[in-house]
């Protein structure tokens, strides 16, 4: 594990004024954040291939549709926990799936619940990493396995997440920063924990409309920032040609949950959403 420099604050300072550099990198938020691993990296998860599953964990499935597909799985003894802002467990494997059929056009939506079975995450006790990999059922092609290495750095709130418009209100940044710091964040970009990086709508705004009721709730109504201030990221896995990962068009998939459920280990309660350009 490595603790990557923190360009962030380089950034702010070379764009900001020093007041609005610290007012800016005060928001900024501690993340695991996933690589390809190379040769003399150590591996802490990967996106593909085949799961570890124990004994009695069944793989996961869509009723009426269809098995998930394996996204990644991550090792959280490898993880640097301790240095997140989340109670991240100190053990164990979490593993993501998705229903990532391309040739059915269901999709899981974050405002309809009838769909949320389409995407799922399991937190698999110590040992997980050591059992069998477990076969593809009939109708799953594993993605190209790619293993995944790790280093702490700040994450940046999006532009327009709710933290960064009750500090700064709308326009105070300038355009050149945000250039600079959208430059940075380029690549693919997999992270345990942080400020998400939205493609679209901040999904935190997507999530809780979703937990409030979905389809039943107006965009407006006036609980939405109050439950989005509820939410935090738990993994989010960005398109990723090396592990022939697509999601829509240069998309993302992100898990949210709230605190209090992930430091009791309720991950059935997180949520899924997904964006794409």
């Amino acid at each position: 594990m490595t603790t990557a420099p923190d360009p962030l604050h380089t950034l702010a300072h070379a764009h900001l004024p020093a007041d609005l550099a610290d007012r800016w990198t005060a928001l900024l938020r501690p993340a695991a954040h996933l690589r390809k691993a190379g040769p003399a990296d150590p591996v802490v998860g990967r996106l593909g291939g085949l799961p570890r599953l124990p004994d009695g964990v069944d793989w996961p499935v869509w009723e009426g549709r269809g098995p998930l597909g394996f996204v990644a799985a991550v090792d959280c003894a490898a993880l640097p926990g301790e240095a997140l802002d989340i109670p991240l467990p100190a053990d164990g494997v979490l593993a993501f799936f998705y229903y990532g059929d391309e040739d059915d056009d269901a999709l899981v939506d974050t405002a309809d619940p009838d769909t949320w079975p389409g995407a799922r995450v399991l937190h698999l006790p110590p040992g997980s990493a050591a059992a069998p990999e477990r076969p593809a059922p009939a109708g799953i092609t594993p993605y190209p396995e790619v293993g995944l290495t790790v280093h702490t750095a700040p994450s940046a709130p999006d532009f327009d997440s709710l933290a960064l418009t009750a500090a700064f209100g709308e326009g105070e940044l300038p355009d050149a920063f945000q250039r600079a710091v959208w430059q940075h964040q380029s690549g693919a970009a997999h992270q345990i924990g942080g400020h998400p990086q939205s493609v679209q709508t901040a999904v935190e705004i997507v999530v809780a409309h979703g937990a409030l009721g979905g389809r039943e709730v107006s965009w407006e109504d006036p609980r939405i920032e109050k439950e989005a201030e509820g939410w935090v990221l738990l993994a989010q896995f960005d398109s990723d040609e090396d592990a022939d990962m697509m999601w829509g068009d240069a998309g993302a998939l992100y898990w949210l949950i709230r605190p209090d459920d992930l430091a009791a280990g309720r991950f059935e309660r997180a949520m899924f959403t997904w964006q794409c350009c």
